[in-house]
């Protein structure tokens, strides 16, 4: 049986379906009752290729789009500005 398709979504232009390597969660801080109230969460994914989907899987139609995002970020040079990496204003 296949596994449900995961897709992490970075940006409109950034979306990969990956696979989940690691996930933990530890808790810090609780309230009085058993509630916790900060927690450290650790997300560990690898990108998926079409030898891992084959072509004719759904999931392959994000990775041409995320291919061309990685080229362009290849070729801006060290010390671009945020806004050439698709991060709008930071407040």
């Amino acid at each position: 049986m296949e596994a449900p398709l995961t897709l992490f979504v970075w940006s409109a232009s950034r979306i990969v379906p990956v696979r989940i390597t690691e996930f933990s969660i530890t808790e810090e801080a609780f309230r009085h009752e058993p509630q916790s109230i900060r927690a450290k969460v650790r997300l560990g994914m690898r990108v998926l290729s079409v030898t891992d989907l084959g072509f004719d899987h759904r999931g392959s139609q994000y990775l041409p789009r995320y291919q061309r995002v990685k080229e362009t970020f290849a070729g801006i040079p060290t010390g671009g500005t945020l806004g050439q990496l698709g991060i709008g204003a930071i407040p």
